[in-house]
């Protein structure tokens, strides 16, 4: 088998024209890669993800992208201007005007203020829950996870519990 050189690879560029190095080893950034929750990284061309240990194998310098905003059907209930679908740093997605525009230098926001923070589904199934017999309910995550449980499981928000029956399963 022939083994592979740097010079193999594909070269990854940046808008400017410019090969990106990593700051840690000088090698070359890989392919921009698509996480399960949507976000984009780069990794040094050196490193590797390991699925059975859950680790990086070699340079672990990994350049989280930007996210890209995403244009939505949905116009804006205070002034008709079309949303957009917005991803903070932690992780949560909101929709919020496209109007809505964030200045640095002075670190306010201008435009239409409208933000609607968007949370986790719930759609009724028609399966009984193996523990108690209530119907079960298929919830989605704001981030797009996906479990069965029990309709009569709640969180109490004063105890900072849950109540009613404990049965999840993750799909």
């Amino acid at each position: 088998m022939k083994a592979k050189k740097a010079s193999d690879k594909p070269e990854i560029t940046t808008e400017s024209g410019f090969e990106e190095k990593c700051p840690k080893c000088g090698s070359a950034l890989g392919e921009v890669v698509t996480t399960k929750s949507g976000r984009k990284l780069q990794r040094c061309s050196t490193g590797s993800w390991n699925e059975q240990t859950k680790k990086i194998e070699g340079c672990n310098y990994v350049k989280w992208l930007p996210f890209e905003p995403q244009a939505l059907d949905e116009k804006c209930p205070k002034c008709g201007a079309p949303l957009v679908l917005n991803i903070t740093r932690f992780n949560k997605r909101m929709k919020k005007c496209s109007t809505n525009v964030w200045d640095p230098k002075t670190r306010t926001i201008s435009g239409c203020d409208y933000v609607e923070w968007i949370k986790g589904t719930t759609e009724p199934l028609e399966e009984d829950c193996p523990k108690c017999g209530s119907k079960l309910v298929l919830f989605t995550t704001a981030a797009s996870k996906k479990l069965k449980k029990c309709s009569t499981n709640q969180w109490d928000k004063e105890n900072r519990t849950s109540t009613g029956c404990n049965f999840i399963e993750w799909q």
